[in-house]
């Protein structure tokens, strides 16, 4: 026996096509109702009436074609082809509506839009820097680079600024135009910076909410990104925890695979100071350690458990110091 069903009927064929049993659906069918069933069906569920017929029999099968297999399935009114096309636009709105509540797509938009741009200045900054060092050519860029573009964004000339910033003025002098152009310009990095700023207090927010035990373990910038790696907290929360280390480590992985050594950890366990900043025979050993805690806190934060805190962490970098004392020389090399 098989069961055939779309959002008007459903039907029990048995193996010479005979039907029997079907149930139509009866209720009034408005535009959100039909969407609403639409919707359920594409999300692999049933409707009422394959859910009782389903029940009411025994060893069923359900077609995996649906009823498109049946050359006799009722053909649509004019009536249900009206309805089910304004439906199916409905169902694309309350679609988007519903993805508005998927808590791993925000922290995505988040963390990707912090990230696009933390790169635009980087970018912009650089282009800065090096644009007021062609003039100002005895300036030490690198001791004065957070001055250097609120110098020129509060000045009204190059010579001020050489001023302000104690340097020699310029050989030469940029035109009207030129300056116009480099002051806009350092005036965008500091508005990227303030929307960099605002973005990572989103993040922080957000993180502290969606997974206070991660975020009290790795940070909530670490652990916000680090769930956008793994692709959800649950994706996460069911990663074995040697995946859960490497996470961000794609150009070692590709080395690994043309036969380099295995990465440790990924650029968010090492963004830690208590890896980044051990010595680095004892990297690896606390950054399986640390992924085995976050494998833990990304359950407790999925699956609804006693959030942790303070103590928690204390304890887990206790134990961190323990095995940095425990190794306190690299290991000798064996020939």
């Amino acid at each position: 026996m098989r069961l055939q069903y779309d959002w008007r009927l459903a039907r029990i064929i048995d193996d010479e096509n005979v039907i029997l049993d079907e149930i139509y659906w009866t209720s009034s069918r408005g535009i959100s109702s039909v969407a609403k069933r639409l919707l359920g069906m594409q999300k692999g569920r049933f409707t009422n009436e394959a859910k009782i017929l389903f029940e009411r029999f025994d060893d069923v099968k359900i077609s995996p074609e649906g009823h498109l297999e049946d050359i006799d399935w009722p053909e649509y009114t004019q009536e249900d082809r009206d309805i089910f096309e304004m439906a199916v636009i409905k169902m694309a709105k309350l679609g988007v509506a519903e993805s508005s509540g998927n808590m791993d797509r925000r922290l995505d938009m988040l963390v990707s839009s912090a990230n696009e741009i933390r790169s635009a200045w980087t970018t912009s900054e650089s282009r800065c820097i090096e644009w007021i060092g062609l003039f100002l050519t005895e300036l030490n860029l690198e001791n004065k680079r957070k001055e250097i573009i609120e110098a020129v964004v509060s000045n009204g000339s190059i010579i001020e600024v050489a001023n302000f910033l104690e340097t020699v003025s310029p050989l030469h002098l940029p035109t009207t135009e030129e300056w116009t152009s480099m002051q806009h310009h350092c005036k965008s990095v500091i508005d990227l910076v303030i929307r960099m700023d605002e973005h990572e207090e989103a993040i922080r927010i957000f993180s502290l909410d969606y997974i206070p035990s991660l975020s009290a373990l790795l940070g909530p910038l670490g652990a916000a990104k680090l769930v956008v790696l793994a692709g959800s907290r649950e994706r996460l929360a069911r990663m074995p925890s040697g995946s859960l280390q490497v996470l961000g480590a794609h150009a070692a992985m590709a080395a690994h695979r043309n036969g380099a050594p295995p990465p440790k950890h990924g650029s968010i366990l090492f963004s830690m100071p208590q890896i980044s900043k051990s010595p680095r025979w004892v990297r690896g050993k606390i950054a399986r350690y640390i992924a085995g805690k976050a494998s833990i806190a990304s359950r407790i934060d999925h699956f609804d458990g006693k959030s942790w805190g303070k103590n928690e962490v204390d304890e887990i970098f206790q134990e961190v110091t323990k095995i940095i004392e425990k190794f306190p020389k690299p290991p000798k090399r064996t020939r």
